[in-house]
């Protein structure tokens, strides 16, 4: 384990509560709960074991775990604990303005994001990336600082692999010993673990 090891950046909405399909349907293991949003009664669907599976990855020691969402603050407080999550920061994205999801090509979160993580090797874990998102994560990582996206179909969320992803590419990490250029260098076999229908993993 590392001094300071890479951030995990976890977004909610289409990784952890998925998007209703046609007729409303969501994947099974999903439970309905309503939680308060800013003064707000909102639905989500949850799986008991995305929680889990993120503790598991925090218990490892080779993860800092780190809200990044636009529930923001509220993350900690309605989500975390229904899925038995400690309390975790969040990135301050800022006011919630946008009118489009990539107003200037990408996905409108990674300036802030980009400036909180400054040189901090980091996974992140959205279902929203664009193309310009993934070529940003290539460039950080050809100049050292190990990166990885990982982008869940919004309408399946989360699953295991994902997880193993993750996993592999921090421990990895660790193996390095702080060599970023040796992480990089493994790009094209995690980077296909990491595969799912909407992208790839990103170094």
């Amino acid at each position: 384990m590392t001094a300071n090891p890479p951030y995990l950046l976890i977004d909610i909405d289409g990784v952890l509560n998925p998007f209703p399909g046609p007729g409303g349907s969501l994947p099974p293991d999903y439970r309905p709960h309503r939680v308060d949003l800013n003064g707000t009664e909102v639905p989500v669907w949850l799986n008991p074991d995305h929680g889990s599976w993120i503790t598991e990855l925090h218990s490892t020691g080779l993860l800092r775990p780190i809200w990044a969402t636009s529930w923001q603050c509220a993350a900690a407080r309605t989500i975390g604990p229904r899925l038995g999550l400690d309390v975790y920061p969040h990135i301050d994205l800022g006011p919630i303005r946008q009118l489009t999801r990539h107003p200037n090509g990408y996905l409108w979160k990674r300036d802030a994001v980009a400036t909180w993580a400054a040189q901090a090797p980091l996974v992140w874990i959205d279902d929203d990336f664009a193309h310009p998102d993934h070529e940003w994560a290539r460039q950080r990582a050809l100049n050292g600082v190990p990166t990885l996206l990982i982008q869940p179909d919004p309408y399946q969320g989360l699953k295991r692999a994902h997880i193993d992803a993750v996993r592999i590419w921090a421990l990895a990490a660790a193996r390095t010993n702080g060599d970023r250029d040796d992480v990089a260098a493994r790009t094209p076999s995690l980077a296909a673990a990491a595969h799912t229908s909407r992208g790839a993993g990103s170094y």
